[in-house]
């Protein structure tokens, strides 16, 4: 068991698990987003971040979440690191195209771009409405309970051309990385027959397209002016 840490074969299974751990979470991530096209007043996108803010379950998950990100993070750029030092000069002619996807190409660049928009995310939501605070999130009373208009900054940001356009291309390079990430991650844990890789890969394109069409859909929402 203390070998997991340190062999090749361990690090692709932890990375693995973490993946389908965030994977999840984008599920549970995008079905909360989606509130904000369907009450322009803000009650139900609010409800649900109260209700994510608040409770104790959801707090004790919060460092768990984190963990798994960390976790991924950390082994995409040992991993990457590995594969480089055992492979330090390129072949002369290198055709990778007919073996391999673009996605299972540039997994690291993909990743990389993934987590810059993150951070960026984080800067504007989550550090606002933990930390720094916002004019925006001045308190409303919704259905008697007084909360952060959370509603307020989301929409604001959405509503910028340059970051909504940022946002989009965070989405393609998410589709493209959870398109490969999502079977490649059954693969690692043994799930690797012939007759289930195909399974998982189409499930792959299909969670990747829902997941990322549904999030291109919200900056859209409000940059197209539809919540008017």
């Amino acid at each position: 068991m203390s070998n997991i840490f340190s062999s090749s074969i361990g690090k692709k299974l932890v990375m693995s698990l973490s993946g389908l751990f965030l994977i999840v979470f984008l599920l549970v991530h995008l079905g909360i987003n989606s509130l904000l096209m369907f009450d322009n007043t803000g009650r139900l996108f609010n409800l649900g971040a109260h209700f994510m803010a608040t409770n104790p379950l959801i707090k004790v998950f919060e460092p768990v979440l984190a963990l798994g990100f960390l976790l991924h993070i950390v082994w995409a750029f040992v991993l990457t690191l590995r594969n480089m030092q055992a492979r330090p000069v390129k072949y002369a002619v290198n055709n990778q195209s007919g073996n391999a996807t673009f996605a299972s190409r540039n997994m690291f660049v993909l990743g990389v771009i993934v987590l810059g928009f993150l951070a960026i995310h984080l800067a504007n939501f989550f550090v606002k409405i933990k930390f720094t605070g916002s004019p925006l999130l001045a308190e409303v009373d919704v259905d008697g309970v007084q909360m952060e208009n959370a509603y307020a900054l989301v929409v604001e940001l959405f509503r910028n051309p340059i970051y909504s356009v940022v946002y989009v291309i965070w989405v393609i390079a998410l589709w493209f990385h959870l398109t490969h990430g999502f079977w490649s991650a059954f693969q690692t844990i043994g799930l690797n027959n012939q007759i289930w890789i195909k399974r998982w890969k189409a499930v792959a394109y299909i969670y990747a397209t829902i997941v990322a069409v549904g999030f291109a859909i919200i900056p859209l929402f409000f940059l197209l002016g539809l919540d008017a």
